[in-house]
């Protein structure tokens, strides 16, 4: 069993932590939770800052819990967020619950033969069948006002022009609470998550002092930021997600390929799994676009699997390596296809157009590769203007539906960077 603490430690990624941690950490297996409210519809790359510390939990040795947040998704999370967010439908929760049980199945090894398997728990499941009066009288008298409004998340909303609502003003009791109950059924003793949860996750040790005389530990890691100052997890487009439906797998190979080269030595220890050595001899002996080019392969492989980051090659190197060809093209599914032409111009063309056949310079101008006959007529005798990766030399060129890749696509080049993916419509 490796030192998790030790490794947490020299990866940068312990912020907080309370008294006596590393050593009940080296105590024996120890079962360690995190908690993530379903209030989106996937989890981010935001999110796999906390699944990476279950990661290293469970190949340190000891058994990582999943906590759903059934029932505090119903709540909010006041936590550093300047304004009461909207309260989401339960019917949008548990569609948002049940999608990211899935994706927790794929991040983290649930099998049953393994000693330290992960496991899922709802804390709907706590609360759904607890009426007010008990939990007040259960809960509510453990912690003083005093206590829950000293929490920094909780200053900074009241020294606000919004204020807080007693609904969130809660959220730190449930939290706190979901410590105890699964101390109490699932012998759970360690709670981990970003340094903005650390308000709420100490509630929890207090209340498991105070409720039932038990000692509970807690780790929290600082947030992640980006050199230039944007929040981590998004990108000119929005959230990188880790649904490949809502961030394509070669938008998520590319965040990483384009990541400010100050990020790197960071993303690398937090999101690789290679060890120290391994990490130091790189950026020893590699450049930054090798070092690179390294991590966002490991990183895209786990998330979405081999089978997309080879799909990601291919509609690289059709976009960029000079040397793709028609058989580049060809190798292409109708998904990549589709993620070309979310990457390029991609004009429409009315599909009755191309079935008695569209001649190459009608082609052109007719999607506005270019704007006149006559340009068109110089590209085509300039042997600038490809079809599917094919040259073409002639001006009666005919294109016809059964150009088509997949009865949709057509790739039209005028000159070596002018690429259109044309799309064909009934």
């Amino acid at each position: 069993m490796s030192n998790f603490i030790e490794e947490l430690r020299w990866r940068g990624l312990i912020h907080d932590s309370t008294p006596g941690v590393e050593e009940h950490l080296n105590s024996g297996v120890i079962k360690g939770y995190i908690g993530f409210d379903p209030t989106a519809p996937s989890l981010t790359i935001g999110n796999y800052v906390q699944i990476m510390l279950l990661q290293f939990l469970q190949r340190a040795g000891h058994q990582p819990v999943v906590l759903l947040g059934g029932a505090t998704g119903r709540i909010g999370d006041p936590s550093f967020k300047e304004k009461e967010r909207d309260l989401k439908s339960y019917e949008e929760l548990d569609r948002n619950t049940a999608h990211q049980m899935e994706q927790f199945k794929q991040l983290l090894d649930f099998s049953p033969e393994r000693p330290n398997a992960a496991t899922m728990v709802n804390n709907y499941d706590f609360y759904a069948n607890m009426n007010v009066l008990e939990f007040l009288r259960d809960v509510g008298k453990f912690l003083t006002v005093n206590y829950m409004l000293s929490k920094e998340s909780v200053k900074r909303r009241i020294e606000g022009e919004t204020g807080i609502s007693f609904t969130e003003f809660s959220y730190q009791l449930l939290q706190g609470y979901d410590f105890v109950l699964l101390n109490e059924h699932h012998g759970i003793t360690l709670q981990m998550g970003g340094s903005d949860q650390y308000g709420n996750i100490t509630s929890g040790v207090e209340l498991g002092r105070k409720i039932k005389d038990t000692k509970l530990y807690a780790v929290t890691t600082p947030l992640l930021t980006k050199a230039d100052g944007t929040k981590f997890g998004k990108s000119e487009t929005g959230n990188i997600w880790l649904d490949a439906n809502l961030t394509s797998p070669y938008q998520f190979y590319q965040f990483w390929l384009n990541a400010d080269d100050r990020d790197v030595p960071k993303f690398l220890r937090y999101f690789s799994f290679k060890n120290r050595a391994e990490i130091e001899k790189m950026e020893a002996n590699l450049s930054l676009l090798d070092i690179k080019k390294i991590f966002a392969e490991e990183i895209t492989r786990r998330i979405h699997g081999d089978a997309a980051f080879e799909a990601v090659m291919g509609v690289s190197k059709l976009l960029f390596d000079p040397k793709a060809d028609n058989a580049t093209l060809n190798a292409l599914s109708e998904a990549d296809l589709q993620t070309v032409a979310n990457e390029i111009p991609a004009p429409g063309l009315d599909l009755a157009k191309l079935q008695p056949g569209l001649n190459i310079v009608d082609l052109l101008v007719e999607t506005g590769v270019l704007s006149s006959r006559g340009e068109a007529k110089k590209a085509v005798q300039g042997n600038g203007v490809s079809v599917n990766k094919i040259k073409i030399t002639a001006l009666d060129h005919t294109v016809t539906t059964g150009d088509l890749l997949y009865n949709q696509y057509l790739l039209l080049e005028n000159g070596k960077k002018n690429k259109y993916l044309v799309k064909s419509e009934e």
